[in-house]
Parts: structure tokens; C-alpha cells; sequence
């Protein structure tokens, strides 16, 4: 079939008004079977299935049409899959006419009888049809799909239909959240919401966005994490509680990164990092097998298991076997640092972490806890109480990826109030620019033992669905003016 210009569809249109047709009517086919369960239904010549021979009613997006003259065939497709049409002239000669304003990307519905074809392939030999929009804007030229990646993710309302593949990841990713709420809830976790726009950045160490409240005339951040809000609600009582949020940080776009983006935040009064390691267990084997019916998954070309019990090791071990000296040696690290050309900007405990990131995260293959963080790059965590250089905390990692992060959470006023002092002190862009003082005092009412864990929903996704870029599991990533884009290609 040629593919029309848009200027021929919209002569389609035209003619189709002018005889009195609706190109897009107020109402579609109520009654209307998804494609799968119709496919399933008809069986074969052999083993008829329990609607074969039945009239049925069907809708969605035409992806072509093969026209004989007294006969054209079509395949129809829904979000379920795809089934073919039939339209034989003797059954459909009062609406044969029409037949001509049909084309490829238009959405229609059908009534008929399912049956096959002589080669046995399922078909709707259709008698009655339904023009339910017209597609005036020409679909890709190859219906196997999209293959420009820019304009696949500006047109993810296209790539959605004309890559099947692309629409089974979302429906996994949906799948993926259910499971993450069922799971909790079934342990007795209160999903939440908390605010999206704070007086003060905080709660994890990143550029806020900035925008201003006219009313009150003062500037708030969009979010980088709602944790001090949800530990608020341990002090309350709640004991635990969740929230699936939506978190913003001003920072680069990679196939890692993207300014907008999922998390998972839970806390559990009672808890702590052991704890978590257990839930993130759970969450990660319940996601795999509602989408995979396995814990075994495949992501970049390798296979991952994501069955308890996950591996376990120390940070100070994994950073003494990478770099041959202690994570707390400065002037060994420091020389390890100048050898890797990573740039010192004078806070030790930064270009340490530096320099754990890049030489021991890309060769953490996983599911792997790495746990026992040095005390200072955790202001929100518990001292550990067998050695107080470091917290108790963990991030679970899958092949070189951070997927989570938790802690033992620290609930002293006055020990956070003097990490929060700290970090201010520090001036680090990253880092809060004033003290959380009503954080504090909520402390100063009494936060039980708990335990804390976030996960980045958008990388489980990425995992659990083997996609190598996080642009690939987002509706609708974050993309460069199509000018810069021209200028400058994008990572892929």
C-alpha cells in the first residue's frame, strides 16, 4: 500500500464530510473484545475455539489495507496485539463505496463473524464498519516500526503503535507499580503523599529546581526526595508508610539520568538497613515475576538473578581491593585520585566517594548490597555501633547500576542537627543551603528505630525489561530542542 501525503488524507477527509461522514464521531464500540482474547477465541480449522463462528465486535488502528477489488484484507491493531480483517464486497455493498477513504493509521471498529482464512489464520470477515477517526498525518513508512531514535521518543504517541515491543514495556512498567504497592500493602504499608514543592532542598544530596511562589513571595524546590516528609509521619505514628513519587534534579540527561523521574520511599518504624535489605528482596523477586514469571532476567546482553538472597559487601573492602589502600588514608587517596584525573575540590569525603564511583561501581555485576558507608557521606543515616567510622547503610546494584539506597535511620536532634550544620557549612551546590529546622524539632518528639529504603522505579524498570536506557522505560523523557539535537547528537 503507497503511503499517502497528508495532503491526499485530508482530501480523504474533505470528501468524507461532504457526503454527510463523521471522520471523527462522538462515539466508539462499547462492546468492542479485545484483539488478544479474539485470536485466542477463534482456535483453529482443527480446534475450533469457543468464538469461532460467532459475530464479534472489534476496534483499534489499521495498519494497512490490501485491496483485490471484492475483497480487501487488513490487520487491526489494539493494545492487546493484532488480528486480521476481512471485507468482502457482497457482505458490505451498501458501505463498499467508503472503502476508498480508508487508510493506513485509521482507527475504525468492525462487526462480523471470527473465522479463518483457506490458510487458517484468524480473521473478522467483517459486515459492518465504523470510521472512528482519521489518521491525517502519514504513519511511518515501515510498519515493523520506528527506527529513528529522536523521533521516537518526541512521537512516543506513534512509537507506542508502530513498535509493539515499546507499548509491552509500559505495560510492564504498570505492571511493575502494582506490584510495588501490592507487595507493600500486603506487609501492612500506608501509601502517602507529600508535598512536591519544599521551603527547603533536602533529603538527598542533588540540584534543586527553583521556582517562586507569588502569594508568599518566597522560592521554593520541586522535590529531590520526600524523605524528611515521610520520617515526619514516623514521628506521627503512621509506623509505615510509602509514597511513589514523582522527583525533580536540576542535572544532566544520560541513559541513566533524567530531571524528572520515579521513586519508591518507604519507612518502617522497628526497622533498620538489615531490614531493608530483606524488603528490597521482595520488591525486586515480586516485580521480576508478575512481568517475567521469572526471577531471571536479562539486561545489556546479560543475565541477572534477582532471587533472595542477594550478595553482600563491605564498602571499605571493595574500596581497599580497587585502589590498594584504606577508604580512609587521605594521602593515599588523594594520590589515587590525581592518578585518576579526578578533580579535587577539597571536601576529602567527596573525592573519596569519587573515587570509589569510579573504579569499583562499573565492575559491581549483582543484585549486590553494598553496605557499612563511610560515616560522613551519610548525614542521614545511623552511626553503625560496631565501629562508628561508618553507617549503617546499603545501595543495591545491578551491573555497575545504583537501583536503591537505605539506612538505619538516625532519629538523634541533636546529631542531625549537627550533620545538617555541616552540610551547610560546606557550601556544596548539592547540598542543602539552611538547616531543616522543623525536621529537627520533629526528631525532638521522638522517631522510633526505622528503617528507610528508596528505589529508582525507573532502573528496576530498565531491569526487569532488559532496556539499556532509561529513555526507553519514560513516556516522556526529557529531550533537547530538535535544534540542539541537529547541532549535537544525543547519547543514545
Amino acid at each position: 500500500m503507497t503511503n499517502l501525503t497528508h495532503a491526499d488524507r485530508i482530501a480523504k477527509l474533505e470528501a468524507m464530510r461532504a457526503a454527510g461522514k463523521d471522520p471523527y464521531p462522538a462515539r466508539g464500540l462499547a462492546d468492542a473484545t479485545p484483539l488478544a482474547e479474539l485470536f485466542a477465541a477463534a482456535g483453529s480449522p482443527e480446534e475450533p475455539g469457543p468464538l469461532l463462528g460467532k459475530r464479534v465486535a472489534a476496534a483499534g488502528r489499521l495498519l494497512g489495507l490490501r485491496d483485490f477489488g471484492k475483497l480487501v484484507f487488513a490487520p487491526l491493531r489494539d493494545r492487546t496485539g493484532r488480528l486480521q480483517l476481512g471485507l468482502k464486497r457482497n457482505d458490505l455493498e451498501e458501505w463498499w463505496p467508503e472503502r476508498k477513504w480508508l487508510d493506513g493509521g485509521d482507527l475504525i471498529g468492525v462487526r462480523g463473524i471470527l473465522g479463518h482464512t483457506q490458510k487458517g489464520e484468524p480473521t473478522i470477515w467483517v459486515d459492518e464498519v465504523h470510521h472512528l477517526a482519521k489518521a491525517v498525518a502519514p504513519p511511518p513508512e515501515k510498519w515493523h516500526g520506528m527506527s529513528d531514535t529522536e523521533a521516537r521518543y518526541r512521537r512516543r504517541y506513534v512509537d507506542l503503535w508502530a513498535n509493539p515491543d515499546v507499548l509491552a514495556v509500559f505495560i510492564a512498567r504498570g505492571k511493575i507499580l502494582s506490584t510495588l504497592r501490592r507487595t507493600l500493602e500486603d506487609q501492612g504499608y500506608i501509601e502517602v503523599e507529600t508535598p512536591t514543592l519544599h521551603p527547603i532542598a533536602g533529603g538527598a544530596a542533588a540540584r534543586p529546581f527553583v521556582t517562586h511562589h507569588n502569594a508568599l513571595g518566597s522560592d521554593l524546590y520541586l522535590r529531590i526526595a520526600p524523605e524528611l516528609y515521610l520520617k515526619r509521619l514516623i514521628v506521627g505514628g503512621m509506623e509505615r508508610v510509602f509514597e511513589l513519587s514523582r522527583n525533580f534534579r536540576n542535572e544532566g540527561v544520560s541513559t541513566r539520568h533524567n530531571p524528572e523521574f520515579t521513586m519508591l520511599e518507604l519507612y518502617e518504624a522497628q526497622g533498620d538497613y538489615l531490614r531493608m535489605m530483606e524488603v528490597t528482596e521482595q520488591l525486586f523477586e515480586n516485580c521480576a515475576l508478575a512481568v517475567n514469571g521469572t526471577t531471571e532476567v536479562t539486561f545489556r546482553g546479560k543475565p541477572f538473578n534477582l532471587k533472595a538472597p542477594f550478595k553482600r559487601a563491605r564498602y571499605a573492602d571493595l574500596f581497599k581491593s580497587a585502589n590498594g589502600c584504606e577508604f580512609d588514608d587521605e594521602a593515599a587517596v588523594r594520590a589515587r585520585a590525581k592518578e585518576l584525573k579526578i578533580e579535587d575540590h577539597g571536601d576529602y569525603w567527596k573525592l573519596m566517594n569519587d573515587v570509589f564511583e569510579d573504579t569499583v561501581e562499573d565492575g559491581l555485576e549483582g543484585p549486590i548490597f553494598v553496605t557499612d558507608y563511610p560515616l560522613p557521606i551519610c548525614p542521614l543515616a545511623k552511626r553503625s555501633p560496631s565501629d562508628e567510622r561508618f553507617a549503617e547503610r546499603f545501595e543495591v546494584f545491578i551491573d555497575g547500576m545504583e537501583l536503591g539506597n537505605a539506612f538505619s535511620e538516625l532519629n538523634d536532634p541533636a546529631e542531625q542537627e549537627r550533620r545538617f550544620t555541616e552540610q551547610v557549612a560546606s557550601k556544596d551546590p548539592e547540598t542543602p543551603g539552611e538547616v531543616d529546622i522543623d525536621y529537627v524539632q520533629a526528631l525532638e518528639y521522638g522517631m522510633p528505630p526505622t528503617g528507610g529504603l528508596g528505589i529508582g522505579v525507573d532502573r528496576l524498570v530498565m531491569v526487569i525489561t532488559g532496556q539499556d536506557s532509561i529513555r526507553d522505560v519514560l513516556l516522556f523523557p526529557a529531550m533537547r530542542s530538535k535544534e540542539q539535537a541537529e547541532a549535537q547528537p544525543q547519547e543514545a
